[in-house]
């Protein structure tokens, strides 16, 4: 599948990375079904701004990301890279497999976007999707920011409509609304920090430490439960500011996954 993902032009990667989803989630294929559970529920974190060699293995730094990240639950990718600069593109990437001609980091020029997503796309099958922003100050908020929440962090919100492929803004919810029974979590959902935890302002030990300890605080919880619950927890960065050819820190922990680290080439896309 990677070697599929690697070769071919992003938006029929995007559309074959859709199909690989809905077999993964649904058990259309029996292989599938054999090789790998269903996850329940699917929580991803993007961070902000920091290289990989800064957060993996600086253990006085981010002590608790590099705990995670050396359970025995969890696949830590050594190569995964960002696709561009700056964030708000690359959040666009990851979310439709295309930046939709966004190269900054500025309120769209046109929106709501009609392409695929992946939101609609598991909507489409049965599926539930949600974003949980902190600081977002209403459901569906449209602005472009409030107190430290920033609209460019929240790739969802550009596909708010009930034209083709879009999607209702009652999925754009405050972080506050993220469920403590994480049975009620939506198959897949965006958890997005506001700016003064994601590790957005600055680079090095301070900004990482925030990040660090912001999850520890609001997803250890889940990341906990994911373990013995069939589910899946996805943490990556959006870019890394710069400083390493773009090469991001991400894992995966969860219930399903075979622990290692894994030095294949990825990016957002993949």
């Amino acid at each position: 599948m990677n070697q599929i993902f690697t070769t071919l032009p992003s938006a029929k990667r995007f559309f074959g990375f859709c199909l690989f989803i809905t077999f993964f989630l649904s058990g259309i294929k029996q292989i599938y079904a054999q090789a790998l559970p269903i996850p329940d529920h699917i929580v991803f974190i993007i961070e902000e701004n920091q290289p990989n060699f800064l957060v993996i293995g600086n253990t006085s730094a981010a002590p608790y990301i590099n705990q995670i990240a050396n359970d025995t639950s969890t696949a830590l990718f050594a190569k995964m890279y960002a696709i561009e600069h700056p964030s708000q593109p690359n959040y666009l990437d990851l979310f439709a497999g295309n930046n939709q001609g966004v190269l900054d980091d500025n309120l769209p020029v046109s929106y709501p976007f009609t392409t695929a997503n992946m939101a609609r796309e598991l909507l489409d099958r049965g599926y539930t999707f949600k974003t949980y922003s902190e600081d977002l100050p209403s459901v569906g908020f449209d602005g472009v920011s409030s107190g430290n929440y920033v609209r460019k962090h929240n790739p969802a919100v550009n596909w708010q409509g009930t034209g083709t492929n879009q999607i209702p803004d009652s999925l754009n919810q405050p972080l506050t609304a993220f469920p403590t029974d994480f049975n009620q979590l939506p198959t897949v959902s965006y958890v997005v920090p506001n700016e003064a935890n994601d590790m957005h302002d600055g680079f090095g030990n301070p900004t990482i430490t925030i990040g660090d300890t912001w999850m520890n605080t609001h997803l250890d919880s889940y990341i906990q439960w994911c373990k013995n619950h069939n589910s899946l927890f996805i943490f990556t960065f959006d870019e890394d500011d710069g400083l390493a050819a773009n090469n991001i820190p991400a894992f995966f922990t969860g219930h399903m996954v075979k622990h290692g680290t894994y030095t294949d080439t990825w990016n957002l896309y993949n």
